[in-house]
């Protein structure tokens, strides 16, 4: 589990035979400090796990999968990538809850300055992270937790604001007009999906519908 605040940048060293190579841009940096063989890592938004752990890195073994449906099979080597260590109990969550597990792809549309934020529309072909996209809410960006400032009603287009540190401590910097990202959609928004579709407990054989419902909630106290 993750919070989406990057900790730092790393370069994409090797990647090739299963693996994925990350160098810190020094040697003496706080996550390689902290940082123990198994743990997990978020490389651009990407759960992964360490293998090794080198004098100015780390290494972690890629599934062919991971690198097909996220960015990390098309990145050049020496590209910069987000880093984030996995939430340690009783850490500060400054973001919002983020998995590791990418579900899809979107591209950046525009970026551009305003007074004091950067504004980055993106647009996205992946109905498996648009259905999650809603005004307000959180969405990951190559492992970045951002608030959705707009998005159209189908969700295939939305837009952020970006504040300057985040933008200058993130690979948002670096991003070019067309090019992919990882989207991480709402944790809470796909348990509240879940819920709303019903499930069978086949375990009983009994369909167990829910009831949830703004009729029900309204009913029961909650309001908008």
């Amino acid at each position: 589990m993750f919070t989406g605040l990057i900790q730092s940048l790393g370069h994409l060293f090797h990647r090739g035979n299963g693996e994925l190579h990350i160098r810190y841009p020094d040697s003496v940096h706080p996550l390689l400090a902290d940082l123990e063989l198994g743990d997990s890592i978020a490389v651009d938004g990407i759960c992964l796990t360490v293998e090794a752990i080198t004098a100015q890195g780390f290494r972690a073994d890629v599934s062919p999968e991971t690198l097909a449906r996220t960015t990390l099979g098309e990145l050049p080597e020496g590209s910069w990538v987000n880093l984030e260590s996995s939430l340690r109990a009783g850490g500060k969550i400054g973001g919002h809850f983020v998995t590791g597990h990418i579900d899809g792809r979107g591209l950046l549309a525009k970026a551009q300055p305003t007074d004091n934020a950067w504004e980055l529309s993106f647009t996205v072909p992946d109905p498996r992270v648009a259905r999650y996209l809603v005004p307000k809410g959180s969405i990951a960006v190559n492992g970045i937790s951002l608030t959705v400032a707009d998005c159209s009603p189908r969700g295939d287009w939305f837009s952020v604001a970006v504040i300057p540190v985040t933008y200058r401590e993130t690979t948002l910097q670096y991003l070019q007009p067309g090019q992919p990202v990882n989207l991480e959609g709402d944790l809470l928004g796909k348990y509240v999906e879940k819920f709303l579709q019903g499930r069978r407990d086949d375990s009983v054989g009994s369909a167990l519908e829910t009831t949830l419902s703004l009729e029900f909630l309204t009913e029961h106290g909650y309001s908008l």
